[in-house]
């Protein structure tokens, strides 16, 4: 049986467009708000990433910072952050969520623990920045046994030979890292670069469904969109900080922001 992430995947090569994936961070602003924006973005996000809060990030950039801040200042827990997806999932079930945050949670909380929490609320995949291949080979088989999609990250500078075994070994999504930076950055390479290079990954093996993150806006989301999919997020928790600084409803604003970035890539 298929996941949902790959059935998500099938739906946007059937419509002939790239699918577009939103990134936030569970809990905010507020843990209701968290839950409102999950269900207005998904009308338009074809897979949604929802971060879990962490006060010691190594890959996120400011606007996801700010984002983490607000949400553990909130007093976000990871139970809470199972129990945002599980009742989005009520009324949601075929809308694939990944959880992306860092394995120290993970550890503390203990694998097998936290794999059950997942299946639980409905968790689809996980993103975890900082247990590269091969050292997350043991988990993320652990990921496949319990129906979780493990998804492993490539770089500009991972070589071709490692390329090859972390493709052999990923599940339904590959994430491909655009640029050497942290999220939020501005897009330091041309698209055509980072196409030329996402276009080498694909021939290594075409059947896999590979994203691109890092430095994707509604600037340039149009000039990558022959990818299998592409990562929109620090965009969005900058939305989210502007709402609140400017008294606005970030709901609502969000909801607009994930339309406009949907209309670009049909």
């Amino acid at each position: 049986m298929k996941s949902k992430i790959a059935l998500a995947f099938d739906k946007c090569r059937k419509a002939k467009r790239a699918a577009l994936i939103t990134y936030t961070v569970a809990g905010d602003n507020n843990k209701n708000n968290s839950l409102k924006i999950l269900n207005i973005i998904s009308k338009h996000a074809d897979i949604l990433e929802l971060g879990f809060p962490h006060n010691t990030p190594i890959a996120d950039g400011g606007q996801i910072q700010e984002s983490s801040h607000r949400a553990l200042k909130n007093g976000i827990k990871l139970k809470d952050v199972f129990q945002i997806v599980k009742k989005f999932k009520k009324n949601n079930p075929a809308k694939p969520i990944i959880l992306m945050g860092y394995y120290n949670l993970i550890y503390q909380e203990g694998e097998n623990k936290f794999l059950k929490s997942c299946n639980i609320s409905g968790v689809d995949g996980l993103i975890i920045v900082d247990l590269p291949y091969p050292e997350n080979k043991k988990f993320a088989e652990k990921c496949k046994k319990k129906s979780i999609n493990f998804i492993q990250l490539l770089s500009p500078t991972t070589s071709k030979k490692r390329m090859k075994k972390i493709i052999k070994d990923s599940h339904d999504m590959i994430y491909y890292i655009s640029m050497l930076s942290t999220t939020g950055g501005k897009l330091k390479v041309s698209p055509k670069k980072i196409l030329q290079n996402y276009n080498f990954i694909k021939r290594i093996n075409p059947k896999k469904n590979l994203v691109i993150g890092f430095g994707i806006t509604d600037k340039t989301i149009s000039s990558l969109k022959s990818a299998n999919g592409l990562v929109v997020g620090s965009m969005l928790c900058k939305t989210i900080t502007n709402s609140l600084k400017m008294g606005q409803n970030p709901v609502i604003k969000l909801g607009k922001v994930v339309y406009n970035l949907k209309r670009k890539l049909i």
